[in-house]
């Protein structure tokens, strides 16, 4: 006779824990819909969602491409190549996001306006263009490139354990048949390489969804600064606070949810 494993019950294989985050997005949901003081937070907070998406997905797609060039340089067999993006990859994973924030937002911003005006300084005195000012480079583009920067050394150290996975004898005999480095990488080393990518580098994406709350240290209108806004004018932080709570988290774990599905996903599709 045959043994086969009995099947765990449906009632043990329950995820408790989504389930009680499900009940928790439930409760919230009912007090927006059904509190009118909730139901004004949430109004007056819902203008800075568009805002933290905006931010985020400029940001990190940006930092995506800038990641994948330093890992490619990490992996080079350019020693200089190698040793510069090292010490990038160091030194942004060493400083804190909201110290580089604050560091390019008042010191490399000015730097760089100040380097435009003296590139174009010929135009200028011409009278093709304005003279650029600090003023009008703008918060948001400001907290966009320090979230491209920082999060670029995170990312490239993805794109590197990727790369570094795929088997130098796959390498090599691509490159024995003739082909270039680029047909090597885009052909044999990248698909490879995408599956380990994957679910890190969306976890780094939800990561970023949080860390843009950051952005309201500089007051750009984003959930956490319209929170901090309706609060201090309306004395309602417990309420105000829950709101914002609610809505990171409906944004972050829906975001986990689909980042765990396509493991799932590529995990099925490698044991095939």
């Amino acid at each position: 006779m045959t043994y086969r494993p009995r099947r765990p019950s449906l009632f043990a294989r329950l995820p408790y824990w989504l389930l009680a985050i499900l009940l928790l997005f439930v409760v919230g949901l009912w007090a927006i819909t059904t509190n009118e003081t909730y139901a004004g937070i949430f109004r007056m907070l819902s203008a800075g969602v568009v805002t933290t998406l905006w931010v985020t997905m400029v940001a990190f797609f940006a930092a995506t491409i800038l990641g994948l060039l330093v890992a490619l340089a990490r992996t080079s067999n350019v020693r200089v190549l190698r040793e510069i993006a090292t010490f990038y990859v160091e030194i942004l994973r060493g400083i804190p996001i909201l110290v580089f924030l604050f560091y390019i937002a008042f010191v490399a911003a000015p730097a760089m306006v100040a380097g435009f005006n003296w590139v174009m300084a010929p135009f200028i005195g011409w009278g093709w263009i304005e003279p650029a000012t600090v003023r009008g480079f703008d918060f948001v583009w400001r907290a966009i490139f320090a979230l491209t920067v920082c999060y670029s050394a995170f990312i490239a150290e993805i794109f590197r354990a990727g790369i570094e996975a795929v088997g130098r004898g796959q390498i090599e005999a691509a490159r024995s048949l003739g082909l270039s480095r680029w047909h090597c990488f885009r052909h044999i080393i990248f698909p490879q390489a995408l599956r380990t990518i994957l679910p890190p580098l969306g976890n780094d994406f939800v990561s970023m969804v949080k860390d843009s709350a950051l952005v309201s240290a500089l007051g750009v209108q984003d959930i956490t600064q319209l929170g901090k806004l309706s609060a201090s004018s309306s004395f309602l932080f417990f309420e105000t606070y829950n709101v914002v709570a609610f809505l990171y988290l409906t944004m972050t774990i829906s975001l986990s949810l689909l980042v765990r599905w396509l493991e799932r996903v590529m995990d099925q599709r490698v044991g095939r």
